[in-house]
């Protein structure tokens, strides 16, 4: 099923487990025969494995990914012994082999499928490059949906057996799984937003989501070391709909405390009402109270003619994680105005590795990412990079922290630390700078 799912999509809402052994890329002179005997499996099992396979007139061509199935007991009983063994099975005798489930929605029936997909197939494009890293992985995978029952997906025999479950995407199930992974001594890692602080109460739970609130209180921290000095200038965007409110308050009720001067002007007032709110001694570092495309297309507008008019003004922009969603639009102006961003994540689509892993993303799936911050399948390839090369290398002590982990993120960096004595939280946050002088700078802190 996992492997149908990998080339098509599994459309059944129901949970159900699919088995992915290995990856194999065709050679010149193979054949779906000998690429089968070479693993122990059936035909028919490689061809359901590969549904392509089945097509009137398909052949296999020098450079194809074949994947490759588990054996059924029938196959495995007769299959020769060969001294040319696949990745999976030789890391098993190394006694490296990682044990990884996956417990997400892996369907086409709506827009969490589909993301969860893509965010899986990035994890498998991980795994495989993990292998020529040494790294061996024996991936099961499980399609739950919303609607799915946690405790009757465990009673897979197979579920038992992980070294690490990646799920599940809904609140409700988190507590089930926690509970199983509790019993069992198994991590379980929490990739997406939920509801709930289960991370507080089981030492097995990795919760990569950070809450709004915890974000809030990471950029207003990031604020106040980065601009002791600096005059800030709130702008009224007037955006009645807008929930930025509880970072701007927050943020005013900080320099309040620490008896810092700010101004407050209107996004829709005179140039000259506007111009007044900025300081012309101190560096002005200027919020908007929403994140909002337009909105910021008008600040930005308002900005530029205030620098026309008054060039020895130095302006900053703190901004929104959203508006990395804007930078084709607004990539000039962000430099011009020293902006920062703060985020938990950065999409580089100029970054080499990002375009290799992209081109080979379209190159195995027949298809393109999806456009979406962050992406989901390239947060699926850092996950499967950062936790199992932390086990293969700590084991069963691996905690995610700073000084445990030497993997360079693509996109979406992890640091955890401890909750109390429980669970692990990933705190990892950034500024995005774009410098006056055309850079773009990462500010960890």
């Amino acid at each position: 099923m996992l492997l149908a799912l990998l080339l098509g999509y599994v459309s059944s809402a129901t949970a159900q487990v699919n088995k992915w052994r290995d990856m194999y890329k065709a050679k010149k002179k193979d054949t779906i025969f000998g690429i089968a005997k070479k693993y122990g499996v059936t035909i028919p099992e490689l061809m359901n494995a590969n549904p392509e396979m089945k097509a009137e007139g398909y052949e296999l061509k020098k450079g194809d990914y074949v994947f490759i199935p588990f054996p059924s007991a029938t196959s495995a009983a007769s299959a020769p012994a060969s001294s040319s063994t696949p990745a999976a099975v030789s890391g098993e005798q190394q006694g490296k082999t990682i044990r990884v489930g996956v417990m997400l929605p892996l369907h086409d029936v709506d827009g969490d499928g589909r993301r969860m997909v893509e965010y899986y197939r990035g994890f498998l494009m991980g795994c495989d490059s993990l292998r020529a890293a040494g790294i061996s992985t024996d991936i099961r995978a499980w399609n739950v949906n919303i609607d799915a029952d946690i405790a009757q997906v465990l009673k897979d025999p197979a579920a038992a057996h992980c070294d690490i479950i990646f799920g599940p995407l809904y609140s409700h199930q988190v507590r089930g799984l926690a509970e199983f992974c509790k019993a069992r001594n198994i991590k379980m890692v929490i990739p997406f937003s939920i509801n709930g602080d289960d991370v507080a109460s089981y030492q097995q739970i990795f919760q990569v989501w950070e809450s709004p609130d915890k974000l809030n209180n990471s950029a207003i921290d990031a604020f106040m070391q980065r601009f002791p000095n600096a005059h800030p200038v709130f702008i009224d965007c007037n955006d009645k709909d807008s929930k930025k409110g509880v970072f701007t308050f927050g943020l005013r009720n900080r320099l309040s405390n620490k008896n810092m001067e700010y101004s407050v002007t209107n996004i829709s007032g005179s140039e000259e009402v506007f111009a007044k709110a900025f300081s012309k001694t101190k560096r002005n570092v200027v919020i908007l109270n929403t994140g909002r495309s337009p909105e910021l297309t008008v600040a930005l507008a308002k900005l530029e003619s205030l620098q026309n008019n008054q060039p020895s003004l130095a302006i900053s922009l703190f901004g929104y994680t959203e508006w990395l969603m804007y930078t084709a639009n607004n990539l000039d102006k962000f430099f011009r105005f020293d902006t920062y961003i703060p985020a938990s994540f950065y999409y580089n689509e100029v970054d080499p590795r990002t375009q290799r892993l992209e081109q080979n993303y379209s190159r195995w799936f027949r298809q393109d990412m999806q456009y979406a911050l962050p992406r989901f399948a390239i947060t699926g390839y850092d996950h499967a990079q950062f936790f199992l090369r932390g086990i293969d290398k700590h084991g069963k002590k691996f905690k995610g922290t700073k000084g445990q982990s030497t993997y360079t993120a693509m996109q979406s960096p992890l640091v955890f630390k401890q909750v109390s004595s429980a669970g692990m939280q990933n705190e990892f946050f950034h500024l995005i700078h774009y410098t006056k002088d055309e850079r773009i700078e990462s500010i960890a802190y």
